[in-house]
């Protein structure tokens, strides 16, 4: 970062100047209301693979997640508890699960503001990417969903089909530039001139690398650095259901025309929105 606040643009052959720009999304608190990981927490006590006591701990985590968000220390502890809580876990049962419970659980809980955001980036070319903590089988359902192009999140070991407790690919904090500096070198992306979006001061890192950043919903450390910084600022606040927007014979086909229709309703706001830097 310069001093006067202003992203430093990546330079060498992965960031090539002139590329393909890429817009980069926190999920939750930023395209959804709640965590994305906890919205879970039901089907899983149903199926069996929680107790009561790890939904109530559940319940008060994400509480304070709504409440004041997530710093670094409270993030490592929810990983660990997580990834120990998951040890021994059926792969295939949580993608069942995930894929049976998107609709009722997550749809109502995407904010409108986001889904706008989202389709205005991509009638302008760019790519979306959905960037997360949370376990890719979790985030890549609603990522597809939302219409996104590729999907960065937290990879956990599996082992003969079961989750071993241990974490191949933490996305979060630096691994989130990580992941998005490996996909921009796949992709041909120019992170000077591409797009980040996130809630949490534990994205700053994420923010700092495209030339474009903006803090949804911040909480009030990220507030500060943004202020600071000179960085847009946004306030998302309308959770509305994808589905419940335009009549489809199916999620797939829901969300492809909602991502559509929306733009065409409300891509002009949001481009000048983005046009305003």
């Amino acid at each position: 970062m310069t001093g006067s606040g202003k992203t430093t643009p990546l330079t060498g052959d992965r960031h090539r100047e002139n590329g393909r720009v890429a817009a980069f999304f926190d999920l939750d608190k930023t395209v959804i209301a709640r965590s994305s990981t906890f919205v879970f927490s039901k089907p899983f006590f149903d199926q069996g693979l929680i107790n009561r006591r790890a939904v109530l701990e559940s319940s008060y985590a994400h509480f304070m997640f709504l409440l004041s968000g997530a710093d670094h220390d409270q993030m490592e502890r929810m990983r660990a508890h997580l990834t120990a809580l998951c040890a021994g876990w059926d792969v295939a049962q949580i993608r069942s699960i995930v894929a049976e419970t998107l609709h009722e659980l997550v749809d109502p809980l995407i904010y409108a503001e986001a889904v706008d955001l989202i389709a205005d980036h991509r009638i302008r070319g760019h790519d979306v990417v959905i960037v997360s903590a949370s376990g890719e089988e979790v985030v890549a359902p609603i990522a597809e969903a939302l219409g996104a192009t590729h999907t960065a999140a937290t990879r956990m070991e599996v082992v003969d089909g079961k989750y071993t407790g241990a974490v191949d690919f933490y996305c979060y904090g630096e691994g989130k530039v990580t992941a998005i500096e490996k996909l921009s070198a796949a992709e041909g992306y120019d992170l000077s001139r591409s797009y980040a979006y996130s809630d949490s001061i534990t994205d700053l890192p994420m923010l700092s690398a495209v030339g474009h950043p903006t803090a949804v919903n911040p909480d009030r450390a990220l507030r500060r650095e943004a202020t600071a910084r000179g960085w847009a600022v946004l306030s998302f606040s309308n959770p509305v259901s994808l589905w419940s927007r335009f009549p489809a014979p199916s999620k797939t086909v829901a969300a492809g025309i909602a991502v559509g229709l929306s733009a065409l309703a409300a891509g002009m706001v949001s481009y000048r929105l983005l046009r305003r830097r």
